[in-house]
């Protein structure tokens, strides 16, 4: 009897044979459509709610190792960048070399909008890259709130 309860016991559930390689075949095709997907440049992203106000801003370097911020309207300073203030200079050097890469001058102004749902992005119209600020945090998106904010008097 003890036998027979033994031999019930390990047969009361066996995997098919197929089941490993169908999990394997399974994740190694939602891998590579998501390598794909990432490689056609396609932003994952949700659509942008209304601009509340854009303001177009030129960053130029300093050789104290400061960023002065212009309004490129007004060409008049509205702000600067100094100190660590890695967040800030990180975005910017992100911009600067997407622009190195396409040949496109600084002269150009980014856009720095704030949307009516509160977000806060800043963009390169000449390149099309766009960073969503507030998905970084208060603090590093700050910054550049401060920027949409200034009035240029200094």
């Amino acid at each position: 009897m003890l036998e027979a309860h033994s031999a019930t016991q390990s047969s009361a559930f066996q995997a098919p044979r197929w089941l490993p390689i169908a999990v394997v075949l399974g994740l190694a095709v939602l891998m590579l459509s998501i390598a794909s997907y990432r490689a056609t440049g396609v932003a994952i992203r949700e659509p942008d709610a209304a601009a509340a106000v854009i303001r177009e801003l030129r960053f130029e370097d300093r050789a104290d190792g400061s960023v002065v911020v212009i309004d490129h309207r007004t060409n008049q300073k509205v702000g600067a960048i100094a100190g660590e203030a890695g967040f800030a200079r990180g975005t910017l050097r992100g911009f600067a070399r997407e622009r190195r890469l396409r040949g496109v001058s600084a002269e150009h102004p980014l856009e720095l909008v704030g949307r009516v749902d509160g977000r806060l992005t800043l963009s390169d119209p000449q390149t099309g890259r766009v960073v969503d600020l507030e998905s970084f945090g208060t603090t590093n998106s700050g910054v550049f709130a401060r920027l949409l904010a200034a009035d240029g008097r200094q």
